[in-house]
């Protein structure tokens, strides 16, 4: 299947509208555990742009920092979530990869779990350099490869199994990136010096596999249309499966599935 730009647009959009409104309460349990990787370095009145910004929590912690934050994102639904959250902050719509900023509008720009969802990743950041005034900061974070991230391989896995990998109608992604090797070529392309990336791990509490079902096919785009492409009636197997397989990570309270994520920074030159 060709590489169709307008359709990934489409179908990451579509998605995200749809999971704005459950998003806070399922998938945010795992990507909001990364924001304090993005506060580093912010100095207070710094001008901070949130790029593919959802629901406005790295907006928000931006700001309880003591930056001046704006957010930016193409989900009509992602931000009307924001704004009642948040109704102090400024929030934009927007493309990642043609911002609607002059040139050196910001400090700092940021983006936690973005820059993989537009089909240009090397566009996204490409533009974040152009926004930055010279001498501003980069940060963004990615997932990263499955292996390192059990829930996601666990879904994968038992849908496999149980249900059809194959029944998701999401066109192929953009070019993302898995690896902080990657990250740092990334920003190099664009453009930014003094590049470093580094892992970090975390985890994700889930009671079974029901519920990380439920978490993924609520909070998600690219997941929730393959969980939501299944049989319903496959879908108890599919947990079933899930939980048969992720035994080693059971305790007391349920599943602790472990998180890995990258972190990547660079700064434009001054």
């Amino acid at each position: 299947m060709s590489f169709d730009a307008e359709a990934v647009r489409t179908f990451e959009r579509t998605g995200w509208d749809r999971a704005a409104a459950t998003y806070g309460g399922s998938f945010a349990a795992a990507t909001r555990q990364f924001v304090p990787a993005l506060l580093e370095g912010l100095g207070r009145g710094d001008r901070v742009l949130d790029v593919c910004c959802g629901t406005g929590v790295v907006t928000a912690a931006l700001a309880e920092a003591g930056g001046v934050a704006t957010g930016l994102d193409f989900s009509a639904g992602m931000l009307a979530e924001a704004r009642a959250a948040h109704p102090a902050l400024r929030f934009d719509q927007g493309d990642a990869e043609a911002l609607p900023y002059a040139d050196g509008s910001f400090d700092a720009v940021v983006s936690n779990f973005g820059i993989h969802h537009v089909p240009y990743p090397h566009k996204a950041l490409r533009e974040a350099w152009r926004v930055l005034r010279p001498g501003g900061r980069m940060a963004f974070t990615i997932w990263a490869a499955p292996a390192e991230n059990v829930a996601w391989n666990l879904v994968f896995h038992a849908v496999a199994t149980c249900g059809d990998p194959t029944a998701s109608d999401a066109p192929p992604p953009g070019g993302g990136f898995a690896s902080a090797e990657a990250c740092v070529a990334a920003l190099d392309v664009a453009g930014f010096g003094e590049i470093a990336a580094e892992k970090l791990r975390s985890v994700w509490h889930h009671r079974d596999g029901a519920a990380l079902l439920q978490a993924l096919g609520a909070g998600t785009a690219r997941m929730a249309a393959l969980i939501g492409a299944q049989d319903p009636a496959k879908l108890p197997a599919i947990a079933a499966a899930i939980d048969a397989a992720a035994a080693a990570y059971r305790g007391p309270e349920g599943l602790t599935l472990p998180l890995a994520a990258v972190v990547a920074r660079g700064r434009r030159a001054a």
